[in-house]
């Protein structure tokens, strides 16, 4: 078994060097959606800096740290609870990044159909998007307000179209942009006809999607329970001195420093397990 074992981890490291040593081999590039800079265009907040965020979440690393150090008494209690507060910002603008998706998701179809009724009516495609920020599903209507006001500044309905991805930062909008920027560049008469396909498949697709995430919520239900509730026990053990007294060690350190790693190790675990394919942003 011993030699099995040695023979199996042998082969693993000599696919490890191997792979790292191919000269053709690159590592995927991180899109431009990626970091707190993304995250904030995800939200709906691309006006804020990344910079304001990070303030924001070394502020809440330190109230909280000191509110409950003044509670407990004990330092690693405090920072323990200032480690959470300070992700706090990062998970309120994660959820929303996640609900603003969905119910951009849930708007396009009908967006594109407005699209489509537009341009059957003898309105040019600048005109058809224009006419979404009066017409439109209401969540996207100051979106395509403010197109129109970049449009008729600059005149270049590429950059506009650019800035309108830049804005929405959703990955559906950027097919249904890129869709239309091909449209205009090739002409044509069938651009109806693309939009009423284009606005089928979103449907199928939003509909497939949710039924998958129903599935999933009771995993990622269970994996928040898992995790909250040995720190609710903790916060409700604070208001005890002489209880919490015994993290005041370094051995009591430790064990709060492993636990948190644990929690964090075991989340992410059981997220990556439950996981859905998440969509890439085209050409974002």
């Amino acid at each position: 078994m011993g030699a099995l074992i040695g023979l199996v981890a042998g082969i693993g490291l000599v696919l490890v060097v191997w792979t790292f040593g191919d000269p053709t081999w690159r590592p995927p590039p991180r899109q431009r959606g990626d970091g707190l800079r993304g995250l904030l265009a995800r939200a709906g907040l691309g006006e804020v800096s990344p910079r304001s965020l990070a303030g924001l979440c070394a502020g809440a690393f330190v109230l909280a740290t000191f509110v409950m150090l003044a509670v407990s008494g004990v330092l690693a209690v405090g920072v323990v609870f200032g480690a959470l507060a300070a992700t706090g910002p990062i998970a309120v603008l994660r959820g929303r990044a996640l609900r603003r998706l969905r119910e951009h998701a849930e708007l396009w179809p009908d967006a594109v159909d407005n699209l489509a009724s537009a341009v059957r009516a003898g309105l040019s495609l600048p005109e058809a998007l224009v006419q979404l920020g009066e017409r439109g599903p209401e969540g996207l209507r100051d979106a395509f307000v403010r197109f129109d006001r970049d449009y008729q500044v600059t005149g270049r309905f590429d950059e506009s179209l650019d800035l309108l991805k830049a804005r929405l930062a959703d990955p559906v909008g950027d097919r249904v942009i890129e869709a239309l920027r091909i449209a205009r560049d090739v002409g044509g008469g069938d651009l109806g006809r693309m939009l009423r396909a284009l606005s089928s498949f979103l449907r199928d697709d939003l509909r497939t999607r949710g039924e998958l995430e129903s599935r999933q919520s009771w995993t990622v239900n269970g994996a928040r329970l898992a995790v909250v509730a040995p720190w609710a026990v903790l916060l409700a053990m604070s208001f005890q001195r002489d209880v919490v007294a015994r993290y005041a060690s370094p051995t009591g350190a430790v064990v709060l420093a492993v636990g948190a790693v644990l929690c964090v190790v075991a989340y992410r675990l059981m997220l990556w397990i439950g996981r859905l394919p998440t969509e890439r942003r085209v050409l974002g």
